[in-house]
């Protein structure tokens, strides 16, 4: 493919311009998601922007809310962006936080705690959400990351599989016996951003350990690619389980776009510890997934494979495509054969561009059918807060900042 080709879409490739993404994006959610009544934000949103729940409150979509609004803060965006963030920060405290035996709460309604479990997934978005904010100079994060690092070692780290544990009851006395992979994708994430904030290598290197663990060890037992389900002892789990059918949290299969996250993890972690392994099992995994998920037909990548390589799930979803994008752009910079990497980013771009982002309203549609027909009227689901497309933007935009473009292929 020639130069002129690939830089058919300049946008795409243009620090200024995906800052621009991110602010847009930011702006779906500014200022109705200000939850003036009970504190915190509301966490639903039709397409338009109209609130569907005023009530529910969840861990996850307020770690990411606080993440979002210090991403924009901290890339100039409007100085109430930081207020944003603190309004987040205080729900944080006042509801989410269990002051008497540690970590956070996953779910309220109101001001109310409605599932007092701990899960580590949402432990990692807090995590997060205090890495980032203090990267953006908000609130005086630092000493509560530190203890919130302390409390998930002691009470969610597993030293002898080196994973965290998925799960515990609120007085962490009960062990939940589900094992997964993608609680420990997203503390390796937050670990990495808890090192950035606070240059302490100790985070560095549980990021390092937790990638390792996942990419390597546990990949070993499932032919390279993610495997999602494990039992007690970590030997990949499976059979299907009905119990955690509607589980977001707890999918089942090869699910390609944690293959391709991971991907862009490990070279996020190669910019810092310069381990041949880090690059060579990115490049296996985002290959080997992008492969089997690409969508010849329609475009786009499918969700997920079954242990006997059938496509489970065609349907597209919009965190897939976001952190694909991250990743390409990641491995343009980083890894061998940049023109490879940046068409995929170029040609994923034009497909989200075309199907998944909302130009009239903002932010992007959740999932598509294979044909990329939508799916409901739910623009932001309880989680979402379009948290994938703003990291993954702000990956890309850090790429092509240093001159890494498609001009100099």
């Amino acid at each position: 493919m020639h130069n002129n080709e690939l830089s058919s879409e300049p946008q795409f490739f243009d620090a200024d311009w995906l800052r621009t993404q991110i602010f847009e994006t930011i702006r779906f959610y500014d200022p109705q998601c200000i939850d003036q009544v009970n504190g915190g934000y509301y966490h639903c949103y039709l397409d338009d922007g109209t609130i569907c729940d005023s009530e529910i409150k969840s861990l996850v979509g307020t770690a990411r809310f606080i993440y979002i609004f210090s991403v924009g803060f901290m890339l100039g965006g409007p100085k109430h962006w930081k207020s944003m963030a603190e309004q987040g920060l205080r729900f944080l405290e006042e509801v989410f936080h269990d002051h008497k035996y540690g970590g956070y709460f996953w779910m309220a309604e109101k001001r109310t705690v409605t599932d007092a479990g701990k899960y580590m997934y949402g432990q990692a978005f807090v995590l997060l959400a205090l890495a980032t904010a203090n990267k953006a100079g908000i609130g005086g994060t630092r000493p509560l990351l530190d203890e919130h690092v302390q409390i998930l070692e002691k009470n969610l780290w597993d030293p002898a599989y080196q994973l965290y544990l998925d799960a515990k009851n609120r007085n962490w006395t009960v062990t939940d016996p589900y094992r997964g992979q993608n609680a420990n994708m997203h503390t390796c994430e937050a670990m990495t951003a808890a090192f950035e904030a606070t240059g302490n290598k100790e985070f560095l290197r549980r990021a390092l350990t937790l990638a390792h663990s996942v990419t390597v060890t546990l990949a070993n037992q499932t032919g390279g690619l993610i495997w999602e389900q494990y039992d007690q002892q970590w030997h990949p789990d499976w059979i299907r389980r009905e119990a955690y059918k509607d589980n977001e949290f707890r999918l089942y299969g090869y699910i390609f776009g944690h293959s391709i996250e991971w991907s862009k993890l490990l070279m996020k972690l190669h910019h810092y510890v310069r381990k041949p392994w880090l690059r060579d099992r990115a490049i296996f995994l985002y290959r080997t997934a992008w492969k089997a998920a690409a969508d010849h037909t329609y475009g786009g990548l499918y969700f997920s494979m079954a242990p006997d390589g059938r496509i489970l799930d065609a349907y597209k979803y919009y965190w897939v495509m976001a952190e694909a994008l991250g990743a390409s752009a990641l491995l343009a910079k980083g890894a061998p054969d940049t023109a490879f990497y940046l068409r995929h980013y170029r040609d994923l771009f034009g497909y989200c561009w075309a199907h998944f982002i909302d130009h009239r309203y903002g932010a992007w549609y959740p999932k598509l059918s294979r044909a990329n027909l939508r799916i409901g009227y739910e623009k932001s689901p309880l989680t979402k807060t379009d948290y994938h497309p703003i990291t993954n933007y702000f990956e890309a935009m850090r790429v092509f900042e240093k001159q890494i473009s498609p001009l100099h292929v």
